[in-house]
């Protein structure tokens, strides 16, 4: 492998909510970090695909802020610890998540590669995706900016289109892109396929980061200096890079697509059949998952009778379906979800009239996950709630105390150590602590399994911000205080 190939810098966009997979994808916890298409998450399947140290550097990851730890977390999973996770303040799109990328890799290499990654993609032949990039290197290198064109398997509607040309260029297996194509309708799709000359848009992008520079420059000009602003005002807090949140603000929030990609001339795309889907709605999850006799797709705790061709997730909750035919049922702990899988695509109407009427379900989830662990609420009632907290081994909580309510620590299994006022209790299984109103106090996992505890609150007021941070090894300074 040559010096030039170790250049490759896989950059991972993980920025997205997915809302088409609500209610599993929400705002608190979006898709790329759940197990949707295998027992890992969405992020660690895409970051396991370029882990390929002799051809690929460690990856930057460009992130949402509230979602940080748990993708530090979910890359240590897989031994994955130099990676560069670099926080947005807020959401401005792909074209300024890019530059900010390749700015980035300009700093440590004026001739590197960056590669744009989705973190919420099925890519079900990972290898061909490799032999893909490998022969697209020399159209890179060479100033081109390289897109991966999948090769259409049907008439898809959900996904833009390439038109390529229909001879190479001067590198094999690369074509000149003659134009994009937006979600067309379904009579359209199926003259693309048949011209033959059509490719899915991947969104997946090889590219120089010097030479994309130089195109922002002259293309979008208004997200180069935005994003250029934001890293020179950029801060490190713990291991991550929280770019300078008035600059990055300033970025038009445009899709790399129509801000570079539609007017350069510098593009090429190399086709693909790597079994890629975005995995953008309930229907594409059931194309892609194994079936039953009946054509059903059976995830979780779910009967099926009669039922033909549809989705069925149990998340929590038993789904008992007899006799429908082309559903897609989606139980979680908080919502069920019912339609048609020839109406998926709309499901973000409903967290739109959700979100409308200031329903929590539209953006959180009810497992609420801090860089320690999660909690969850099982009971709420007249001045008392009762949650479940697990406590990952080695994390500990923020030294706090509350105004309004006091607190009762149940252990269920693991080790806790609490501190109380000036004195440390180390608790096990089936042991009990109280928290008077007012005591500064922390919980920590001392142990090497997970702890699990149960925490009955009681006050006049149990809201989240009712706590006062004393200390806290996460640095959540500038976060809403929840333990």
């Amino acid at each position: 492998m040559s010096d030039i190939e170790r250049r490759i810098t896989p950059v991972i966009l993980s920025g997205g909510t997915g809302t088409r997979l609500w209610p599993l994808s929400r705002e608190t916890f979006p898709k790329q970090l759940l197990p949707l298409a295998s027992d890992r998450s969405m992020l660690q399947e895409t970051a396991l695909r370029v882990a390929d140290r002799k051809m690929f550097n460690a990856p930057i990851v460009i992130a949402n802020v509230e979602h940080r730890f748990v993708i530090a977390e979910q890359l240590r999973e897989l031994g994955i610890n130099d990676a560069t996770i670099v926080l947005e303040p807020v959401g401005r799109n792909t074209t300024a998540a890019a530059a900010t990328a390749a700015l980035i890799e300009k700093r440590r290499d004026k001739n590197g590669l960056i590669l744009l990654l989705a973190a919420d993609h099925v890519v079900q032949e990972p290898d061909k995706l490799t032999k893909a990039i490998r022969k697209s290197l020399p159209a890179a290198q060479a100033g081109h900016f390289v897109l991966f064109g999948v090769e259409p398997t049907e008439p898809a509607t959900g996904y833009g289109y390439i038109q390529r040309s229909a001879r190479e260029t001067d590198v094999p297996g690369t074509f000149a892109v003659q134009r994009f194509v937006e979600k067309p309708d379904a009579e359209t799709a199926r003259s693309y396929i048949a011209s033959g000359d059509y490719l899915w848009n991947s969104a997946i992008f090889l590219l120089p980061a010097n030479v994309f520079l130089k195109e922002l420059e002259r293309l979008a000009p208004e997200v180069l200096s935005a994003c250029c602003k934001a890293i020179d005002g950029a801060r490190e807090d713990l291991d991550f890079i929280r770019l300078d949140e008035a600059s990055f603000a300033e970025s038009p929030s445009i899709a790399i697509d129509y801000a570079v990609m539609e007017k350069t001339e510098l593009a090429v795309v190399t086709p693909t059949n790597c079994g890629w889907t975005d995995v953008g709605s309930w229907s594409a999850l059931w194309a892609i998952d194994k079936k039953d006799a009946d054509n059903n797709a059976l995830v979780g705790d779910v009967v099926a009778v009669e039922a033909k061709g549809c989705y069925l997730r149990g998340e929590g909750q038993l789904i008992a379906a007899l006799g429908v035919e082309d559903l897609v049922v989606v139980a979680t702990p908080d919502v069920v979800l019912v339609t048609r899988k020839d109406r998926d695509q709309d499901v973000k109407l409903l967290v739109e009239r959700l979100r409308k009427n200031g329903h929590a379900a539209a953006t959180k989830t009810v497992q609420v996950h801090r860089p320690w662990g999660y909690y969850q609420s099982i009971h709420t009632g007249e001045r008392f709630q009762v949650k479940r907290i697990t406590v990952n081994p080695g994390a500990k909580l923020s030294l706090q105390k509350h105004f309004h309510r006091a607190e009762h620590w149940v252990v269920v299994n693991g080790t806790a150590l609490v501190t109380r006022n000036d004195e440390q209790v180390l608790l096990r299984e089936n042991e009990s602590i109280f928290l008077p109103l007012g005591c500064v106090h922390r919980l920590e996992n001392p142990g090497k399994l997970p702890l699990n505890l149960i925490e009955v609150q009681s006050g006049p007021y149990l809201g989240e911000d009712d706590i006062v941070r004393i200390e806290d090894i996460y640095a959540r300074t500038d976060d809403k205080p929840a333990n």
